[in-house]
Parts: structure tokens; C-alpha cells; sequence
């Protein structure tokens, strides 16, 4: 048994880490605004992780084998985590993103279209940090969030009071109407009702991976290895906009409508004109073993396509 700290955790692949945790009989702690009260059997802090002196009081003596952190946004946010759990936790481990490798967003390094994204093309110990620029304010976080995920990833990495890991994950799809970004239900909904999904010309592939195994790697980068630095996630096999919405279209029994954007336009979520999609082999060297996408994906779409259709509560 190890004592588990999980910042967020109320919901989707959060708050199912948690009951997996729960299952394997942790002893977990779950800290959040109160937005929504954890599965039963953890215990619960309601506190607002961005005041400092507030979470120090909440979490008084208490001290943990890891810390998995689900809502780290900006460099502040991680600053005030790495002075209030340097001394009360071995391990930290940060759930960060696919879109810190967008190149759109940040200036980097050329890759061949088709090579796999490797870790190491964005390295958070060389990562300059900016405290100054506006992250508590909200359309300013949303419109620069990989970048506030990249320099979050900077402040930990250079905290020596914790290992600590980053976990950046793949578009994550599944789970019905859990699925909070709506990004799946976007194409199961036109689809079936014969409305065209815009996409670019010469859509690039990217990658997925299942709320479920993205719960179980979170679980696993917690408790079953030593590893510190970023690990990609992402399940095996890399798709386009027209693979996705193929398999749409096998369990809607309609073809799918594309609709092809002027470049530079705006397309549909998962279609994509520049190159970022993710290699998952150091997850694979530690141990990891990760599913395909194409396994998974029609039960996914199943169940966006029965959550559509399902009356509300």
C-alpha cells in the first residue's frame, strides 16, 4: 500500500485513477475546489490548490509516496506545488499533453512529416519560464494552454525536492458522455446526421489513446516505476481525420460528409496541417504495454453515438 495524493481527480480519467488506485488499496488522497466529492474510500481536501497558504494548512502533517497532478496549467501553479510537497512526497507526477509538440504554438525543432515525436524534442530542463506573463487570467491560459503545460513541466523538472515525471497524453477519447471535450461526439453527431466535417486538403495523422489506459499508465507512472522526465502516452497506431471518421461511418451505416478548409482555415477537431503526432517507445522500454487504437475506437464511438441518442437526466 502507498499513500497517493491526486490533485483534481473529479472526474473522466481522473476520478477513474482514483478508483483504480482506490481497487489496489492505496491509501488516496483527493484535493479539489469541492466541484465534486471523490469516490468512496478516499479522502478528501477541499482547497484551492492555487493558494498557497490555504493548501499548506489543509494538508497540515500529512506526507506521500507520490502526488499525481491533473490540473497543472501554468508555472505558477507548479512553483507553489514544488514549494508545498518538496518535503511531503518521494514522487510527483504531472499529467501534461500532446499539444506542448505543436509546433504552432512554440518554435521548434524541424522533424521529417511521419517521425514519430520522440520526448526529448521538447526538453523542460532547457524550457525558459516566464512568472510574469498573465496566467491567472482565463482566455490568456486558454489561448497559451501548451505553453503554460511546457513551462509547468520547466518548474518541476528543476525541483530537487521530488522525482518527478510528466505524463504527456494523447487526445483521449471514450467514456460516453464523460468525454468532456465533445471532440468525438463532434463527428458521431455529423455523422449520422449527414453534415459535412470540415478537414484540411492533406489532413496529417496523430494519435490517440483510451480514458481507460490512460488511467492504468497514470497508475502505473505512480507506483510501479522509478522513471522521472516525460513519458509520452498515446496507443499504438497513428490516424487521420479520414480514418477517424471511416470508423464513424461503419457504425453509423452512413458515409461521412468532408468538407476540405482553405489553408489556414479552421477545421474540424483531429484534423490537422502540421506534424506532431507522438512515439510512445520509452513508455514501451519501462514496461508500459499500450492497446491499438483501432481496438478500441469503434466501442468508443459506440458509446458517443448511445450517448448522443440517450435521454437527459
Amino acid at each position: 500500500m502507498q499513500r497517493i495524493c491526486v490533485i483534481g481527480g473529479s472526474r473522466y480519467f481522473g476520478k477513474l485513477l482514483v478508483e483504480r488506485l482506490l481497487a489496489d488499496g492505496h491509501q488516496v488522497t483527493v484535493i479539489n475546489r469541492g466541484s465534486a466529492p471523490p469516490p468512496a474510500g478516499a479522502e478528501h481536501l477541499v482547497v484551492d490548490r492555487d493558494d498557497e497558504a490555504a493548501l499548506t494548512a489543509a494538508l497540515g502533517p500529512r506526507t506521500f509516496d507520490a502526488v499525481v497532478d491533473q490540473v497543472c496549467y501554468t508555472p505558477v501553479q507548479a512553483a507553489i506545488a514544488a514549494r508545498v510537497f518538496a518535503d511531503r512526497t518521494r514522487r510527483y507526477v504531472m499529467t501534461s499533453t500532446i499539444e506542448v509538440y505543436d509546433p504552432a504554438t512554440a518554435a521548434l525543432p524541424t522533424l521529417p512529416v511521419g517521425t514519430p515525436v520522440p520526448e526529448a524534442h521538447v526538453d523542460p530542463r532547457a524550457w525558459q519560464v516566464a512568472m510574469d506573463l498573465p496566467w491567472h487570467d482565463e482566455a490568456y491560459l486558454e489561448a497559451h494552454y501548451a505553453e503554460g503545460k511546457r513551462q509547468a513541466e520547466a518548474v518541476l523538472t528543476r525541483e530537487n525536492g521530488f522525482a518527478f515525471a510528466t505524463v504527456r497524453s494523447a487526445h483521449v477519447l471514450g467514456g460516453g458522455r464523460q468525454e468532456f471535450t465533445g471532440r468525438l461526439a463532434h463527428y458521431t453527431e455529423r455523422v449520422a446526421r449527414g453534415e459535412a466535417i470540415a478537414v484540411h486538403a492533406d489532413a496529417l495523422p496523430t494519435v490517440f489513446i483510451h480514458h481507460e489506459e490512460l488511467a492504468d499508465l497514470l497508475l502505473w507512472a505512480a507506483t510501479a516505476t522509478g522513471f522521472t522526465g516525460p513519458v509520452n502516452a498515446c496507443s499504438d497506431g497513428r490516424l487521420d481525420v479520414r480514418d477517424l471518421t471511416a470508423i464513424v461511418a461503419a457504425r453509423t451505416g452512413r458515409e461521412p460528409v468532408h468538407e476540405t478548409v482553405a489553408p489556414g482555415g479552421t477545421a474540424s477537431p483531429f484534423s490537422f496541417d502540421r506534424h506532431y503526432a507522438m512515439s510512445n517507445s520509452r513508455a514501451k522500454q519501462l514496461g508500459f504495454t499500450f492497446s491499438r487504437t483501432t481496438d478500441w475506437l469503434p466501442g468508443a464511438v459506440a458509446e458517443a453515438l448511445a450517448a448522443s441518442t440517450a435521454p437527459t437526466a
